[in-house]
């Protein structure tokens, strides 16, 4: 396949060349044909690399890289060159694709690098056999990944990664709350914090896939973006003891919510009606060890550096409650102007609760606080 000059173009993305199609890069939706590239999503691909990065400097077993619906192939291609890994295997539908993918490993001189042109399921089904399976599997498809679950699971070896990107994020954030249910098993509620809802409806559908599976998911490390989430979760071969799928009960006339193991419809603070989102995962969405390694990994890579911030706002929320407030929303409730992030936090914390910023909302906050107590709180710093 010939790449003409006019039609194709070669960039530099982390320390890795990629043959991309022109009007992706200057067109506003990047086009599908003759293959599909986002540049947009480079944020998203350098997470990535900085959490495979953190995962496979203390993975002993072999470092195998698939990627189920890659297009161009970028993110497995900077794996590839990037990272210390045994061997990459590219899969997408799109002959084309798969050959600027080609074109780009050439590139790059990539000798641990192969390349796959099947349906994502009949791709990985091929890895599920044990002494087969991939230590990381990444599928980043158009819309829902729920599909691609199960065999997304299967695929993945024992103590390995799997990460998924989703962007039906209007399904998940709950405009098509039917959608939503066949396709994650649980009901979103519309609430400020909806996009962590939405990541934990993602975590609960696969916690409940992997325990018809007899595997336990375990997040790592969650991202949440304006336009898709991605989550990567430990893969582990046994059945899952813990008690992880629940509810988030939120109560839309006071502003309150908490974690409940049963769907509840009574708020406990003003006692009018509660909605329940769920069931979803009520557990740890950040894994404070590996965002730690992650931190660790930055200097020895070409990344963004809005990565690390983020990473510090992770590391601060990983061992808070779940479900964060926004200074805007409790304002609202005041009818006062929001005080200054920082000084919420500090203020909350004075007064003996713990407090955090969140990497899903540049004016949230994490508390143990119920919403009664933050305004309290608020009311002192007016």
């Amino acid at each position: 396949m010939e790449f003409p000059d006019e039609t194709f173009q070669e960039i530099i993305e982390g320390k890795t060349k990629l043959l991309v199609p022109k009007k992706s890069l200057t067109d506003k939706v990047p086009p599908k044909k003759p293959a599909f590239f986002n540049p947009k999503a480079k944020l998203n691909r350098d997470f990535s690399i900085i959490a495979y990065a953190a995962f496979l400097k203390n993975f002993h077993a072999p470092k195998i890289f698939l990627e189920g619906l890659a297009g161009i192939g970028a993110r497995g291609l900077r794996v590839a060159n990037e990272l210390q890994v045994d061997s990459v295997v590219i899969n997408d539908l799109n002959p084309s694709a798969l050959k600027m993918a080609e074109h780009s490993a050439n590139l790059n001189k990539l000798e641990n690098i192969e390349f796959s042109e099947k349906e994502v399921c009949r791709f990985l089904s091929k890895y599920s056999k044990k002494g087969e399976r991939g230590s990381i599997v990444d599928i980043d498809p158009f819309g829902s990944p729920a599909a691609f679950f199960d065999c997304g699971i299967r695929a993945t070896m024992h103590g390995g990664i799997l990460s998924t990107a989703a962007t039906d994020l209007q399904v998940l954030n709950g405009l098509f709350q039917d959608a939503c249910k066949r396709k994650y098993g649980g009901i979103p509620v519309r609430t400020e914090y909806g996009n962590e809802i939405a990541i934990r409806l993602i975590l609960g559908c696969l916690r409940s896939v992997g325990a018809r599976l007899g595997v336990t998911t375990i997040p790592l490390f969650v991202e949440s973006d304006m336009h898709y989430y991605r989550t990567f979760v430990k893969i582990l071969n046994r059945p899952d003891q813990q008690n992880n799928l629940g509810y988030i009960i939120h109560c839309k006339n006071c502003g309150h919510r908490k974690i409940s193991l049963e769907s509840e419809h009574t708020c406990e603070l003003c006692k009018l009606k509660a909605n329940s989102a769920g069931p979803l995962w009520v557990g740890k969405i950040f894994d404070k060890e590996f965002i730690q390694n992650m931190l660790f990994e930055i200097p020895n890579l070409e990344i963004d550096k809005n990565c690390e911030k983020t990473l510090c706002k992770c590391l601060l929320e990983s061992e808070m409650p779940a479900t964060y407030f926004t200074v805007d929303e409790i304002a609202s409730k005041m009818k006062a102007s929001p005080p200054k992030l920082e000084n919420a936090i500090s203020n909350l914390q004075k007064n003996n609760f713990v407090s955090s910023v969140t990497s899903f909302n540049p004016t949230g906050f994490r508390t143990n606080a119920n919403i009664k107590e933050i305004i309290k709180v608020f009311q002192a710093i007016q």
